[in-house]
């Protein structure tokens, strides 16, 4: 299923400039949910953040994506962590995302393809934040 999504990436606008390797961590917030599995993709983008989300979520739904409760096990989940060097608070859309700086599964693998890339807010580069994350500290990449 990742794989089949990032294949989708540049059909939709969006070609893949940079990726990690996928990493694995225990489930979160629910531990007992099937194990998860992450990656991140440096992409070119030349619409706005708005459509940019707006082109993931047509991407997750053709991808079988079925909405539920916060937080509910799910087949993809595609989130726009940054857009370049913009701070937005929208409805809908905070960027950068505003949990991803603590969160090893996105650190890592970010710091993997951009370890100096500087949190718009914080100031802090992927690589300082992936030292310091603090939830699912048990991710590592799959070898």
């Amino acid at each position: 299923m990742l794989e089949a999504a990032l294949a989708r990436f540049p059909e939709v606008g969006l070609p893949i400039l940079k990726r990690s390797r996928w990493w694995r961590s225990a489930a979160w917030p629910d531990r007992q949910g099937p194990e998860y599995r992450n990656g991140v993709a440096l992409v070119e983008a030349h619409a706005g953040p708005q459509a940019v989300l707006a082109c993931l979520l047509r991407l997750e739904t053709a991808l079988g994506r079925e909405r539920s409760e916060r937080n509910a096990p799910r087949t993809i989940d595609l989130d726009l962590i940054a857009y370049g060097r913009q701070i937005l608070d929208e409805a809908g859309l905070t960027l950068p995302h505003p949990r991803a700086h603590e969160r090893l599964f996105v650190m890592g693998p970010l710091a993997e393809i951009a370890p100096d890339w500087r949190h718009p807010r914080l100031g802090r580069t992927a690589s300082d934040l992936m030292a310091e994350a603090r939830v699912a500290v048990d991710a590592s990449p799959i070898p």
